[in-house]
Formats: structure tokens, C-alpha cells, sequence
């Protein structure tokens, strides 16, 4: 077996799958990827099944080094910079670590989640069901919190593999699409000003829920319903106006209104979004939302087809260095090294 070391680590990052299911009645939280895409484009990369645990990378600065063997990963989501053992590695492609190299991962460029996944998967024991991590809840696995610097991975040793890239599609930069409801009715006018209104994520956002920066959303009848389920984007609006966009480590339940639901296949490019990046919402049917979500899922089914190989080209960056690819060296300063010699006048 193959470790993989966390020597340093950005916040908000720890190990999710596609989450848990069948008990929300019970309160048991789903928890699971953001950007589910993301999870399983990384997955198909290294053969993994789509939805196995991966590491899901907050924003920042994050190492890890790979010990006892080497491990083959795949980098998906968020575009940052990264490179392993000084050579670059490229968005939606997989690499081998070697014994001893670290994996760098700089600042989030866009984008919020990266995704690593790990050749042969994460070792854990299964919660529910899942591996994926709610801090709050105390669940996950192996560790049930994010992870910290000194963490180790216990995980299978690379194959011999070629490395992978996966074509992906563009996302669209268009508005985020909600179905609106199910309380949208004690909003009124205020439904409107939701829909027409330029918003941005709140630095004071985290799975649970991202907090939205813009105009106050006004209350008909007060914010105080009787309790009912939520699901992934649920919109509430609470008491003080500015509405909070359920995440994957919501409750179950809510008493707030819900102005609108983000649709399924928006909600991982909505994840993504950057805190102080304006967006719009827009309103689509019902039949539209179910439309997207076949897509999505049609999607989802393509990626190991979209495989393929990486055809990496490796350098010597040092011998690259020492050798003079400019041909012959000349000087600016000595004309006899770049004049070219004038033929000899014929008698």
C-alpha cells in the first residue's frame, strides 16, 4: 500500500463521494460533492467508478506527498496552478507521483472545488453508506472532519497505466436556473426583484449554505413557516431578507420560505462560483428542469468514452537549459559574430 501525506492543506478541504442516501427523513445530513461533474470526471480518469470518494480541495494553497509507493491521482474542477516535482500538471488530466514527490496546488484561479481523485480509490469505512465528510455531523471517513496537515491516506499503488485527459464540454456563463417554489407565493412582488437583481456569494459561505450579497427580499407574511424538507438549492429566505442557497451539508428540514430551488444540473457550476462574482438567476419550468437533468445524466454516463491518452510530452528542463537551441551564439556588441562576411570584389 501507497500513502498519500497532506503536508499542507487549504480550509475546506476533506473527502467526499456522492454523498448519502435514503435517509434524509431520519434528519441524516447527504453531504457529498459540490460539483458532482468534477467528481466524476476525475474518477473516470484514473478508472475509478464515477461517484468514489476523492479528496474535494478547498481554494488555496495545498500539498500533499506521496510515501511508501507511488499513486497516480487525477486533477479536475477549480482551475489552479499545479505541478509535481516542478513539472506542470495540466486541468482534467491524470499523473503518477513518485515515491517521495509532492503534488502542488496553488490558488483557486477560477472556479471554488478542485477534485483529486486517487487511483483504486479512497481506504475508509463506509458511514451511512458513504465516505463523504460532514464535519458537523462528526461523519466521514477516514477522517470525519476536513483534513490537517500530518493526515495520511492509506491507498493502492500505481499501475503502469498510461496517464489520461478527458474532454470535457464548455459551461455555460449564463444565468443560474431555478424552478421557482415551493413559497414563492409569500414573496409577491418581491419575486421580481429576486429574478432581475445581480447577486454574489458572501465570503461568510460554506457547504452548508451560501449566503447571498444584494437587494432585501421582503417577506409577505413574516419568515417563519412550519417546518418542511429541503433539498440541494433550496433557497430560503430568512428574516433579515438576504436569501441562503442550500448546499450539500444542509439540514434536512427548514422553517424558512423557500423563494426558489436551484435546478440540479446548475448546481455545480453555482458552487463554483467565486465569492464576490455577480450572477443572475432565471426562472425555467418544471418540464425544462427535468429536460437539463436528462442531459446532465446523459453527460454523466459519456465521460469513461471520453477518456483518452494524455500524450505527454516530457522535458529535461536541465539539459534543456545547457544546450543551445539558438544555434551559433553571437554577440550585439562584436559585429564580426553577426555581419555577414561581403563577398570579395571580382577583378
Amino acid at each position: 500500500m501507497s500513502k498519500l501525506v497532506v503536508t499542507s492543506v487549504s480550509p475546506g478541504t476533506s473527502v467526499q463521494d456522492a454523498g448519502r442516501f435514503g435517509a434524509q427523513r431520519y434528519g441524516l445530513v447527504p453531504s457529498g460533492a459540490v460539483d458532482r461533474l468534477a467528481l466524476a470526471a476525475a474518477n473516470a480518469l484514473v478508472g475509478n467508478a464515477l461517484f468514489a470518494a476523492t479528496i474535494e480541495l478547498g481554494p488555496l494553497n495545498t500539498v500533499f506527498t506521496a510515501r511508501d509507493g507511488a499513486v497516480r491521482v487525477a486533477l479536475t474542477g477549480a482551475t489552479r496552478p499545479a505541478d509535481v516535482g516542478g513539472a506542470p500538471l495540466a486541468l482534467n488530466t491524470s499523473v503518477t507521483i513518485a515515491d517521495g514527490e509532492s503534488l502542488m496546488l496553488g490558488v483557486a484561479r477560477s472556479g471554488t472545488f478542485g477534485y483529486l481523485a486517487i487511483e483504486g480509490g479512497v481506504s475508509g469505512e463506509p458511514m451511512f453508506g458513504s465516505l463523504a465528510v460532514n464535519a458537523r455531523a462528526g461523519l466521514g471517513s477516514p477522517y470525519p472532519r476536513a483534513l490537517q496537515p500530518g493526515d495520511e491516506l492509506q491507498l493502492a499503488t500505481a499501475s503502469s497505466a498510461n496517464e489520461k485527459r478527458i474532454d470535457l464540454p464548455a459551461l455555460s456563463d449564463g444565468p443560474i436556473r431555478v424552478v421557482m417554489g415551493p413559497q414563492d407565493d409569500e414573496f409577491g412582488d418581491a419575486t421580481e426583484l429576486f429574478l432581475n437583481s445581480e447577486w454574489k456569494i458572501s465570503a461568510m459561505s460554506d457547504r452548508m449554505g451560501y449566503r447571498l450579497e444584494g437587494p432585501v427580499i421582503k417577506h409577505l407574511h413574516g419568515h417563519n413557516i412550519v417546518s418542511d424538507g429541503t433539498v440541494n438549492g433550496s433557497i430560503q429566505v430568512p428574516g433579515n431578507g438576504a436569501p441562503i442557497v442550500l448546499m450539500p451539508d444542509r439540514g434536512t428540514s427548514g422553517g424558512y420560505p423557500k423563494i426558489a430551488t436551484v435546478i440540479s444540473s446548475d448546481l455545480g457550476r453555482f458552487g463554483q462560483t467565486q465569492p464576490g462574482r455577480g450572477f443572475r438567476f432565471k426562472a425555467v419550468t418544471m418540464a425544462q428542469a427535468q429536460a437539463e437533468y436528462r442531459a446532465m445524466a446523459e453527460l454523466l454516463q459519456s465521460l469513461p468514452g471520453r477518456v483518452h491518452d494524455a500524450n505527454t510530452l516530457m522535458l529535461d528542463i536541465k539539459a534543456l537549459q545547457s544546450a543551445n537551441v539558438a544555434g551559433v551564439a553571437v554577440s550585439a556588441m562584436d559585429a564580426w559574430t553577426w555581419q555577414a562576411e561581403t563577398p570579395a570584389a571580382q577583378d
